[in-house]
């Protein structure tokens, strides 16, 4: 084994060990290196991604759906769509009174509040996918958490189940589950 004057152990020439000059070794250590970068960037984006059985046209069966304290709606209609680490979110709802409530929100997969716009029920939505069948939706209002959603959907794609716990704006107890199949 040679040792160059000025070299680091770490670059030792030998014709036993590589022959190449020491600027190839160094490209090709930087090239493993970017490799990898690019590996792990790729499998964190994918571990973020929208699972597949949740972007659609969703209508609430409001027969196959109890409400607790009620009244239930007459019904409602949701398009989720997937977008950067999260769900979209745009509904149309008739309450049991007749009154139209269209609502919007982009719920990030990270917990991190986002705001809700046009629901007199909240103003704010936490989102976290607790597996690619499960979401936890925890909804606030002026900053307080009301509900939480608990939205589980079937492996195959054309239902879920949502279950929501915790309490409306008038004090009572809520506990709603509601079924959904997708249109």
């Amino acid at each position: 084994m040679i040792l160059a004057h000025d070299e680091p152990l770490l670059f030792v020439h030998s014709p036993d060990i590589d022959s190449r000059p020491r600027g190839a070794i160094i490209i090709r250590m930087k090239h493993a290196l970017l490799a990898l970068t690019f590996a792990l960037a790729a499998s964190t984006f994918a571990a973020a991604q929208t699972p597949s059985v949740m972007p659609g046209q969703w209508t609430l069966d409001v027969s196959k759906s109890t409400y607790s304290p009620g009244p239930a709606p007459k019904s409602q209609h949701a398009v989720l769509s997937a977008i950067p680490n999260g769900i979209r979110t745009v509904a149309d709802r008739v309450e049991a009174d007749g009154k139209k409530v269209h609502f919007e929100w982009n719920g990030t997969f990270d917990g991190k509040d986002q705001p809700v716009i046009g629901d007199p029920a909240r103003d704010a939505v936490s989102v976290k996918k607790i597996d690619d069948y499960t979401l936890e939706v925890t909804n606030k209002k002026g900053g307080k958490v009301m509900t939480v959603l608990r939205a589980v959907y079937a492996k195959d794609g054309k239902s879920r189940t949502e279950t929501v716990t915790g309490t409306n704006a008038a004090g009572q107890a809520v506990k709603n589950v509601t079924y959904w199949t997708k249109s």
